[in-house]
């Protein structure tokens, strides 16, 4: 176990490099850079633009400044300038990053201790009234847009006298210190992000496991588990842990999917996290901020499916990682 985590760690060395290869190479592809958003503006002359280039670099070849770039992140963990916020990028990233990881795990946990037992109902049951209501819940939530459900929801609220829609906190307790107060209004808040964010995670996650506890189910080796006469809750647990394997190695792309897949979403919602600063950052071709986005989304991917990894070895002893 312990090699196969050091060997995994090692790959992952040039498999970001390669990753941070290619996300430069698709920024550059882009027309223009930074400067590019001035040319038909009439207050910014010509020497003015000719100077934001020179002073951001972005006068030079563009395999120097991806050299540039990656010695500051392996020297000095510096992952380049903002140009539009003219601040360095990591602290952009740490400063969005509490409220981003938090709603992201709090969406994960949720949606994972509603689908399970969803899915396994749904899988013992099959055809009842029950299971058709649940179908039909999660194609709605994998139809559904999340932007919509947003939309959706954000009227439902103003309709039932809501006075402060999106964001997590009213006016009053934005940059406010913390209390109860404060707390309470975040919870009133954070309803609505965690349904839209995790509606079509939920109805997925409990299609994908209805579908694995159906196939366990009519498996060869559950018929060998009845005929010995193993009584049917210990039979059903055999049948619940081995549908659990596919899920595990789902897991492990469920934070990046959160991270990237919800940036609509969250313009929507008005979220302080990391999807609407990627936005705004690819309108205004701040590179850096962009790449530095992609980069952390590619670790946390790598990241993910090595926690995988160990847990279907942990759960399943079958599996031998060599």
């Amino acid at each position: 176990m312990i090699s196969f985590i050091i060997r995994r760690i090692l790959i992952m060395i040039p498999m970001m490099f390669l990753i941070s290869l290619i996300c430069y190479m698709v920024i550059e592809l882009q027309p223009g850079d930074f400067a590019s958003q001035y040319l038909e503006n009439p207050r910014v002359s010509p020497e003015q633009i000719r100077y934001i280039r020179e002073t951001y670099g972005l006068d030079q070849p563009p395999i120097v400044r991806y050299g540039m770039w990656i010695k500051g992140i392996l020297t000095e963990f510096d992952f380049g300038y903002s140009f539009s916020h003219k601040r360095p990028v990591a602290d952009l990233i740490w400063e969005r990053m509490g409220w981003t990881v938090m709603i992201a795990l709090t969406t994960i946990v949720i949606s994972w201790l509603i689908a399970l037992p969803v899915g396994i109902y749904s899988a013992l049951k099959p055809y009842s009234p029950a299971d058709y209501a649940f179908t039909t819940v999660g194609f709605l939530g994998i139809s559904f847009p999340e932007f919509f459900l947003a939309l959706i929801l954000m009227f439902i609220a103003l309709q039932s006298g809501a006075t402060s829609v999106g964001g997590l906190f009213s006016s009053p307790f934005i940059g406010a210190p913390w209390s109860w107060a404060k707390f309470v209004d975040l919870l009133q808040h954070l309803w609505m992000p965690l349904i839209v964010i995790g509606f079509s995670g939920w109805a997925g996650l409990m299609r994908v496991m209805r579908g694995n506890m159906l196939d366990m189910l009519g498996s060869p080796f559950v018929n060998s588990l009845r005929a010995r006469g193993l009584p049917e809750k210990r039979v059903r647990a055999h049948v619940i842990k081995n549908a659990l394997n596919p899920m595990v190695s789902i897991a492990g792309m469920e934070l990046p999917n959160i991270f990237s897949g919800t940036v609509i979403a969250s313009i929507v919602l008005n979220l302080p996290t990391m999807g609407p600063f990627f936005y705004d950052s690819l309108r205004s071709q701040d590179q850096y901020l962009v790449m530095s986005f992609l980069m952390f989304i590619a670790i946390i991917a790598q990241i993910g499916n090595l926690l995988a990894d160990i847990a279907l070895a942990l759960l399943d002893p079958r599996i031998r990682m060599s």
